[in-house]
């Protein structure tokens, strides 16, 4: 692995391996999500299919915990190429939690700012996605924002979201909304990034391109619990393995203004435990 990844995953909170998987691979993970999702509803969906609603999302919903029952959904997982960066980046293989699918067609709403181990409350550490385009994704069609650095501070309290531009209903608060950086990727590439780094997407504005994305979610390696909704946790050679359950969170923060200006202030508040899908 490029030292440069480590140094900017470890700088920015993110690092984007350009071209990891290849144009072939690609458009055949493409069509096989096509195809899954035509076919009907799975496990994991958090609504079926509804092909004639005016909703965009609703046609074309997100497939969640896809490893679970499809083998090629497994092997992405726990491909070797990504269990090679993300043990550059960690340290060590970490522990494979989360398949998701987004499809994102022309019309969709975004997702919200957020932190992923808001939801996936792995501890000791934090998890890790890998975000892997599978069309060009950049700010017309709704590609990730991520904010550079903030993976150092806390998990955020979260307030309401706008549900006219976000599917979901929470967000987090940053001191200054330019600070997300849009990510434009060719299919192929992936991003990594860690578990307290707020990012999130705007809506796919486009009248004809989808912004479809496949994603694991990892912990690390010396992780020893996970929220419940991520049970049973895989090594990278696909066997499970025990982990304590998660329940409810610690800590977290929330912006107060000071002369020297915004800054993130720890509460008692305790986070509520959700299911990210």
């Amino acid at each position: 692995m490029s030292v440069s990844f480590k140094e900017e995953f470890d700088g920015s909170g993110y690092t984007v391996a350009r071209g990891l998987f290849a144009a072939d691979e690609v458009e055949g993970l493409r069509e096989h999500y096509m195809t899954l999702r035509r076919r009907g509803s799975y496990p994991g969906d958090t609504v079926g299919v509804q092909a004639t609603s005016r909703d965009p999302l609703r046609r074309y919903p997100r497939m969640a915990q896809m490893h679970r029952w499809d083998d090629a959904s497994l092997q992405w997982l726990i491909d070797q190429r990504l269990d090679e960066v993300l043990t550059g980046l960690l340290g060590r293989s970490p522990y494979a939690v989360q398949t998701m699918l987004y499809f994102k067609p022309p019309g969709s709403r975004g997702q919200a700012l957020h932190q992923d181990n808001f939801y996936l409350k792995a501890e000791p550490g934090t998890c890790v996605a890998a975000w892997m385009a599978l069309d060009r994704v950049d700010e017309a069609n709704g590609c990730l924002s991520v904010v550079p650095g903030s993976h150092r501070w806390p998990i955020l309290c979260t307030e309401k979201a706008d549900t006219q531009v976000s599917f979901t209903d929470v967000t987090v608060p940053v001191p200054d909304q330019e600070a997300a950086v849009p990510v434009v990727m060719e299919p192929g590439d992936v991003l990594f990034f860690h578990g307290a780094l707020v990012h999130g997407s705007e809506p796919n504005v486009t009248e004809d391109r989808f912004r479809r994305a496949l994603i694991g979610h990892y912990i690390e390696g010396e992780a020893e619990q996970v929220a419940e909704y991520y049970h049973p946790a895989l090594r990278m050679d696909g066997s499970p393995l025990e982990l304590g359950v998660a329940e409810g969170g610690g800590a977290c923060g929330e912006w107060v203004a000071t002369e020297d200006g915004p800054v993130v202030a720890m509460t008692a508040q305790h986070i509520v435990s959700r299911k990210h899908e």
